[in-house]
């Protein structure tokens, strides 16, 4: 678990961390570098969820040695399914990363929700309910694993 405490606002109890996968952690199918060793340091702190569509084939392979689970996710209402899968979890202890349109009620109903901006880009329903923005995926997992990035962020 981790706790993060907002002066003025809000403390999160984190448990689990739910990502999408391409335009999140991989591009093309292919994982980002640096991520698989945060995902890994994370997974001792939180349980890793990756929900996906899977376009390329790939995640199982990609994240192969990463204590994560994996969900792969219907064609229709793909939006739905990932709000499905937050509230199946706990909505207040989830935190949320995503970028894509399918990805915005995952991101609206986690209590933290972090949008990447990289190189597919971002939708603006998923800003709209993001938490915070990041242009990088490492950057939004290293918010993560120091918390007081957060705070300084987020504070009142």
């Amino acid at each position: 678990m981790i706790t993060i405490d907002i002066p003025g606002r809000k403390t999160f109890h984190l448990e689990h961390l739910v990502l999408d996968f391409n335009g999140t952690l991989a591009v093309d199918g292919n994982l980002i570098d640096g991520v698989k060793e945060r995902l890994q340091e994370l997974s001792g702190k939180l349980s890793i969820h990756v929900i996906t569509a899977d376009t390329f084939g790939t995640v199982a392979n990609q994240l192969k040695g990463i204590n994560c689970h994996v969900k792969i996710l219907e064609k229709e209402q793909q939006d739905r399914q990932k709000k499905i899968y937050i509230k199946q979890l706990g909505k207040k202890r989830c935190a949320a990363i995503g970028n894509g349109y399918n990805d915005w009620q995952m991101l609206k109903h986690a209590a933290l929700s972090i949008v990447t901006i990289q190189a597919e880009g971002a939708s603006s329903q998923s800003l709209k309910h993001a938490t915070v923005v990041c242009y990088s995926v490492n950057h939004a997992l290293d918010l993560l694993l120091n918390p007081n990035r957060l705070v300084a962020t987020l504070r009142r």
